[in-house]
Parts: structure tokens; sequence; C-alpha cells
């Protein structure tokens, strides 16, 4: 389960953000095994966040109620929206701009698709300061434009800049929390400048003073609250608010950049570097979806065995070439159950093999949704189990790993068992580990605590 996590694509069409989404979404939204989303809009794909299971240590059988499971690789399904409309003057409705620009509001992450095929004379990292000038010249345009409004309205109620820019931002999917943390952001980075002037205007007044004249209100002038936030909204001009915004499209919309087509020849290594060290704060990971498309293709004729997160792809061709010796006994049992592979499949699957699978450790596609979930997303997969007895199985063989979820780092036990049903919630008891300790609802998830049973005066939930 993970439905209240959505990732969005973004991209332009040159940049193969259609190609990569049929890739992270295996092509369709009808998925091996069902999915715990009540609607799915024609512009939402089903992806997957492969995590190991803990059913593989345990030693049983696994049958996922959401996803899938494969030799302890567990599938937990996630959202994907194909956000559309992405065009210069987005932000002025042009194209698709407006429903562009909306369908972001419903995104916790973003990827970037940018094309990394391109080569003379382009800058990928003019694409996404082209894509984040659109989103940022948008919520100023929203909000700048009703400024004298809303700053009547704060000076009438007597609020708080927290609340005043809480209601502001609330149609862009942000809570009071993110609104919050963009107020201390802000606040940080306006002490920083406020600092580096007074630094900086030090050794001036120190040369006055020594000269007899005082410098003491220039550099008051100068560091005069530079650091502060005025609470009277009608002293803030068009560049503060400017600043407010970038702040916020920083936090509310963390990307990842994915550079697309790293095996088409391109300047990869320039590219990286351009991107690398423009936009430290955003990961970047190295993608080629066509040749995920590719392996997808052969693996569902079963002409090889593909695992995207180690990065192999074996076929019968192996068993027979010169590395043969070194497979494995299993791996050599799965290559014997495979359909011969064709010399045209065989020549490109070698290709993606060297360009992508040896050179990168894999497509990047898998990678692209783990940084998504992981590192900007911060989830973390946590298994509600019935019993403690985790080697024990069903007459089916099943064992207890029946459901996943994906839950906040940060997610307290009280709050996992609101989000399995309210009910749970409303009669929790206390919750159990595999090391037999009990831990209140207060108590934070950890990966060490990823296996809990909740017992509420109705039973074992």
């Amino acid at each position: 389960m993970g439905g209240d996590f959505i990732i969005g694509c973004v991209g332009k069409p040159s940049a193969g953000k259609s190609t990569f989404f049929n890739a992270a979404t295996e092509g369709s939204t009808a998925k091996v095994g069902s999915y715990p989303f009540t609607t799915i809009t024609p512009n939402e794909g089903i992806g997957y966040y492969i995590t190991d299971c803990p059913c593989k240590k345990y030693g049983v059988g696994c049958s996922p109620r959401y996803g899938r499971c494969v030799s302890g690789r567990r599938s937990v399904p996630i959202r994907l929206l194909d956000v559309a409309g992405l065009i210069p003057g987005a932000s002025e409705g042009r194209g698709l701009g407006c429903k562009f620009l909306d369908d972001l509001r419903v995104a916790d992450v973003l990827l970037h698709i940018i094309d990394g095929e391109a080569t003379t004379g382009y800058d990928p990292s003019a694409d996404h300061e082209w894509l984040l000038s659109e989103v940022e010249l948008w919520i100023f345009k929203n909000i700048w434009g009703k400024w004298t409004s809303v700053a009547r309205r704060h000076a009438a109620t007597n609020s708080s800049l927290l609340d005043t820019f809480s209601a502001q931002f609330s149609g862009y999917g942000a809570p009071q929390t993110l609104v919050a943390a963009v107020l201390q952001e802000l606040h940080r980075s306006r002490r920083s400048r406020s600092q580096a002037l007074q630094e900086a205007a030090a050794p001036a007044a120190a040369a006055a003073a020594a000269a007899g004249v005082s410098a003491g209100a220039a550099v008051a002038r100068a560091t005069d609250d530079a650091s502060l936030l005025p609470e009277d909204l009608t002293k803030w001009a068009s560049e503060d608010v400017m600043e407010l915004v970038k702040t916020f499209v920083k936090i509310r919309f963390p990307f990842v950049l994915v550079l697309n087509k790293c095996d088409a020849g391109g300047d990869v290594d320039k590219n990286v570097l351009r991107l690398s060290s423009k936009f430290r704060d955003s990961p970047l990971v190295l993608t080629s979806a066509l040749a995920e498309c590719f392996l997808q293709k052969l693996q569902q004729q079963k002409m090889i065995a593909y695992d995207p997160c180690s990065g192999t792809a074996y076929c019968s061709e192996d068993l027979r070439g010169p590395g043969s010796s070194r497979l494995k006994e299993e791996q050599q049992q799965l290559i014997k159950t495979l359909k011969p592979i064709d010399p045209k499949a065989f020549h490109r699957l070698e290709k993606v093999r060297d360009l992508m699978l040896f050179r990168h450790g894999g497509t990047g596609v898998a990678e692209a949704l783990r940084v998504a979930v992981e590192v900007l997303g911060q989830r973390m997969a946590v298994y509600p189990v019935k019993t403690l007895q985790l080697s024990a199985v069903d007459k089916k063989g099943r064992g207890p790993f029946v459901e996943c979820m994906l839950v906040k780092k940060g997610t307290t036990v009280g709050e996992l068992a609101h989000l399995l049903h309210p009910a749970i919630a409303r009669n929790f008891l206390f919750a159990e580990l595999p090391d037999g300790r009990r831990v209140g609802e207060n108590e934070v998830l950890t990966p060490e605590s990823s296996i809990i049973r909740i017992n509420t005066d109705k039973g074992a939930q």
C-alpha cells in the first residue's frame, strides 16, 4: 500500500518522458496483482518500489495483498502521474500549461526527465532552470496578484505569518508543517546574508572609526533586520515574495533529475557535471527508458530472465558464451527454462548490457523510483502482521507478510494503526515486535521495528 504517495513525471516530449513513464509503469496500469488505489485517471499509472521482503529471511512463501514478491524482492505499488503540457509559457497558460501546473499540486516528488542524448551547444541544466522558473512564476503570479487583499486581511485578523502563508499555500498541497519549514529556511538564509553583510562592512567601519568618522549608521542600514521577515505585509516588496516562493518551491517540489538516453552517445559525462554542479540538492539518476522497455518486452516473451534491481539479464546464449563457466547452478537452471533468443534481439541485448547494465548497474528506471521513494519521499516499508510466528505458513504455504505499507519516516505506531483503519486506532492496546518487546502508540517506527503486530481489544490486527 502507498496510495498517499504520488510521483509526477515531467519533461519535454523530446526527452523521452512518455517512454520513461511506460517503462516505469510497465506499459500499462493492468499489472500483476491488484493495487490499493480507488481511482486511476487516464494520465496515471502504477509503478513499483522494489525492496527486500522479510519472507526470504524467514524462509516462507509470500502472497502479497497488493503488488508482488519474487524471490524475496517485494514490489510495492506506487502511483505515477504523467504530467503533460510542459512548454515555454506554461505559467501563462500556454499549451496545456494550466493542466500541467495543476497536476503538480498532487505530486509529492517530481521526476524531471531530461534529454541526455543532445550534444552540440546543449546544456541540460538550462532545461531544469526553465522548469523551475515556470513553476515559480506560476505561484508568484497567483500570490502577488492578490497581495494587497492578503496584506489587508492579515492585518485585520491579526494573523501570524505562518497562518496567513499556510492559507495561501494550502492549494499547492502544502500542510502547515511544510510552510513552517519554508519560513524557517527563509529566516536562516536571511540571517546568513545579514552575517555576510556585517562581516563585509566591518573593515570599512573600523577604518572609519580610526579616521574619527561614525560608520555605525551605514553598517546598521546594511544589516538592519535583514534576517527578519516583516509582520506587516505591506512592507514586502515583490522581490521578497519571489524569494518566499522560490524557497517554497524548493521544499514543496523536490526533484529527482533523470538524465535519460544515456546509451545514445551524447556527452553524458559533461551533462552529469553540469547538472550535479548546479543542482546539488537534487539527486541525479542516469537512465535509458528505451532499454528498460526492450528488456521488459524480452522478459514478457520469456527470452530473458531480467532483474531490474541487480541489473542482470540472462538469455539462452549465455550457456554457450565464454562466461558460462562462471554461472551458478541456479542461474543455469533458470536459463534452461528460457526460449531461444533470435540473433537480432541478442545483438541489441549485448549492447544494452554493455552500455547500461555493466556500466551503470541497470537501466536506472527502478533506481529513479527508489530514490524518489526513499531519499526525497522519505518513505520506508512496514509489514503489519497478524502473528509473530514469522516462519509459520498457512495451508497454502504462505507466510505472514501479506501487507506492506509505505509510510513516511517518523511515523508512530499510533499513526500506523490509523492508516490501517480508524477502528484499529480507536481500539489500540499495544504493539509487539519480533524480539518480544511491547511498544506504545507514540513509538516511532524504524527499520528495526518494521515488522509489527498491533493488538486491539478485538485481537491482533
